[in-house]
């Protein structure tokens, strides 16, 4: 499967507009896996399944002219980061309906069983310590995705990024304490 992922991931890369539908079937177990683990952390008792938003991925990458088609680890990021923004876009709707706005990117009925207040507010504080992580260090940002989004192991990030385990270890370690610190000031909790 290796070697037929790769060249379905080439083509991709190269404008073929089948390659992504195939690449998304070679990677479908995993990518179920990695809408799992990002619904792991919603409510419990969450109407979207891992199903739905592995799909939801689907249709937004398939609007993106230019893919990742270097290998399966950036496909992975790729789609894992879409899944993110699919819950975060969720997230944003609900605030905007509870703060009273008209924005009409999909409807309340769709996104309110998904995520509680308190869950959208814990889900933006996260994504704009993320942006702020990414402008202070982008390579720890890229750790805390590949590691937490896409569930890679310190090895295989290390080896994607062409860095020691060490310094993905170190990175890992220091971004997530300077990540939580940066939530809980984001959702005014006591430290």
């Amino acid at each position: 499967m290796h070697g037929e992922l790769t060249g379905w991931i080439q083509r991709m890369g190269q404008g073929d507009a089948a390659a992504l539908e195939k690449v998304v079937q070679l990677l479908y177990d995993e990518l179920r896996g990695i809408a799992r683990q990002r619904l792991r952390n919603e409510r419990s008792g969450h109407t979207l399944s891992a199903t739905a938003l592995v799909n939801e991925a689907y249709l937004r990458l398939a609007h993106h002219e230019k893919l990742p088609s270097e290998s399966r680890t950036q496909f992975l990021a790729a789609a894992s980061n879409t899944m993110r923004r699919v819950l975060v876009d969720y997230a944003r709707a609900r605030l905007r309906h509870k703060r009273g706005g008209a924005a009409e990117h999909i409807s309340l009925d769709e996104a309110e069983p998904f995520i509680s207040e308190a869950e959208a507010d814990e889900i933006l504080a996260l994504e704009d310590a993320l942006e702020r992580l990414s402008r202070a260090n982008p390579r720890a940002a890229e750790v805390v995705q590949h590691r937490f989004f896409s569930g890679l192991t310190v090895d295989e990030i290390a080896s994607h990024l062409a860095l020691s385990s060490k310094t993905v270890q170190r990175d890992w370690i220091a971004a997530r304490a300077w990540l939580r610190k940066e939530v809980i000031r984001g959702l005014a909790l006591p430290e």
